[in-house]
């Protein structure tokens, strides 16, 4: 069984019952104890500890998961308040993947401890929707029109991009993705939410807004995309197992207490209230200044502690607990079901199983089908290219871009060779090859189709570039549409969206080739045993089942379930 255990969220509600369960259940050598606060994941270790003794290692680590390292530490209003941090998030949300990847705190975390099991138990879906998009939309829509764009509007608009959720959603679980795989996390789980408690669209609760709440729907918008981002890290070459668990209830409870606690404004205070004259077409002050008002004493109340969701008085508890309502579900209950999912159980709970017995797969009918419609278009494509039009190779509106690029040159090699034996067979300099492709531009019309729909074709001397009026790659966001040149880019440029004529790329086509037909022969010596994603299905010239083989083979980009 796994020995290092990292837990998100481990000093919260859930994840201080999970590691409690862990300890109990799976006998590690290591937790880590991940919270955003210092102070919080250091007195969780310290709880652990004087509960279980020190022959498990509690280690306190903290921080904010879904930004860089260095901005870890810092409160969201301060670095929403501060330009060069507020920029520096832009960048890590919208700029160089890689760049962000390598600084994201998350990753540092999984680099520098490379835990066995990861059980996230951050409030992922509150904490990005609760960033407000709905606000920050009203605030830019402010100054959109006016005559100028002052420092307060720029600030609204780079916090209203900072707001967005899918973004910040898909670079995480993209994180995730490439930290589990590089530094062999074997399993991780995710504890989800729906948003709602369990309830549907007439939830009457929202986090102390009107109703139907915007932002308890958004909460759930990212909790499902969350879902599906997973159920699709799931189905991935190279991911660890991935599991999540969502409970659909209110979670609770820590303790009972009497505590100064705080409104939905962080106002801790009573005050004697004064009467005011309501006056058709005057105004009303949401926001009067605290000072013009005598305080009467402390928010000071009987509360009962449910953790991330906050505290709630007795009339609220007893109201969003009832029978009908969102009614209540124990952290414990949700630590037990996780750590039976860790050791293998099948406890119906994992919504990524769920989700994997309900989905509609692949049929018999479809795969016969697929025969009649590829015959039927090689037919079509045989009658029309006879009367002038284009082979039937590629439009450019399916990716990646290797795609088309990759089908354009298959298709030039089968003009120039006809069968795949023949190109095993042809021992020529791949030199002469690539001139013999050159040839072929023109009469496969590869060299009219592929410029027109934006897929260049590099010619064998690397310096000359035959184009259409656009170019697909390399690909630029925003309004720039010019680039400087250098040879590293066009290397780059060439494999991922360039038809490459450069006796380089010939020489690995030819290699490329010749695995496919040896695969070809173990699936006819071997049988079945031998039929995988390495495997290339016919023996005919076919550029599509070749490009398939490529993204199979080459890139890992095929199915596992």
């Amino acid at each position: 069984m796994y020995t290092d255990y990292l837990i998100l969220g481990g000093a919260g509600l859930v994840g201080t019952q999970v590691v409690r369960h862990i300890v109990r259940m799976l006998k590690p050598h290591r937790l880590l104890i991940a919270s955003l606060l210092e102070e919080e994941a250091r007195d969780a270790c310290e709880r652990h500890e004087s509960e279980f003794g020190k022959s498990i290692s509690f280690v306190p680590v903290w921080g904010n998961v879904f930004v860089p390292t260095e901005l870890a530490n810092l409160p969201r209003r301060t670095l929403l308040e501060n330009d060069q941090h507020r920029r520096y998030l832009l960048d890590t949300v919208y700029g160089d993947f890689e760049r962000a990847y390598e600084e994201n705190h998350l990753v540092t975390l999984l680099r520098d401890y490379q835990p066995q099991v990861v059980v996230d138990a951050v409030n992922t879906a509150t904490g990005i929707s609760y960033q407000d998009i709905f606000d920050g939309a009203a605030r830019v829509r402010e100054w959109i029109g006016s005559d100028g764009y002052d420092a307060e509007g720029i600030r609204d608009l780079e916090t209203f991009l900072l707001s967005q959720s899918l973004p910040q959603l898909i670079q995480h679980v993209r994180f995730v993705h490439r930290a589990t795989a590089e530094y062999g996390t074997a399993v991780y789980l995710k504890v989800g939410t729906t948003g709602t408690g369990g309830m549907g669209m007439n939830v009457p609760y929202t986090h102390s807004e009107d109703r139907p709440s915007k932002k308890i729907l958004a909460k759930n918008e990212v909790a499902f995309g969350h879902t599906g981002l997973l159920f699709l890290l799931a189905r991935t070459p190279g991911a660890p197992i991935v599991k999540e668990v969502k409970p659909g209830a209110m979670i609770g409870y820590r303790a009972v207490a009497v505590r100064e606690v705080e409104d939905k404004h962080g106002n801790r205070s009573l005050y004697v209230p004064k009467p005011v004259e309501l006056k058709g077409g005057g105004d009303l002050n949401l926001c009067d200044d605290d000072d013009n008002y005598d305080r009467a004493g402390s928010l000071t109340v009987p509360v009962v502690d449910t953790g991330e969701n906050g505290v709630f008085t007795r009339g609220e508890f007893s109201a969003i607990t009832a029978f009908g309502q969102m009614e209540y579900i124990t952290p414990e209950e949700i630590a037990r079901t996780i750590v039976q999912e860790i050791r293998g159980a099948n406890t119906g709970r994992d919504v990524i199983s769920a989700l994997d017995g309900s989905v509609m797969d692949p049929t018999y009918k479809a795969g016969l089908v697929r025969g009649v419609a590829l015959r039927d278009l090689q037919v079509e494509e045989e009658r029309s290219t006879a009367a002038g039009c284009i082979p039937s190779i590629a439009l450019g509106r399916l990716g990646p871009p290797e795609l088309s690029k990759l089908l354009f040159e298959a298709a030039l090699i089968k003009h120039v060779y006809g069968a795949v034996d023949a190109v095993l067979r042809d021992q020529a300099p791949d030199e002469d090859v690539a001139r013999r492709l050159v040839n072929a531009l023109e009469p496969s019309d590869v060299g009219r189709a592929a410029p027109s729909i934006g897929i260049p074709v590099l010619m064998p001397d690397g310096r000359t570039l035959v184009r259409g009026p656009r170019i697909n790659v390399p690909e630029i966001e925003g309004h720039k549409k010019v680039v400087p040149i250098q040879a590293p880019d066009v290397d780059a440029w060439a494999r991922r969206g360039w038809v490459d004529l450069r006796p380089a790329n010939v020489d690995r086509w030819r290699e490329r080739i010749r695995q496919m037909m040896q695969s070809r022969s173990d699936l006819r010596e071997v049988g079945s045993a031998a039929a995988t994603t390495h495997s290339f299905m016919t023996d005919r010239f076919e550029p599509g089942e070749m490009v398939a083989w490529i993204f199979n083979n080459e890139m890992d980009g095929f199915r596992i379930k």
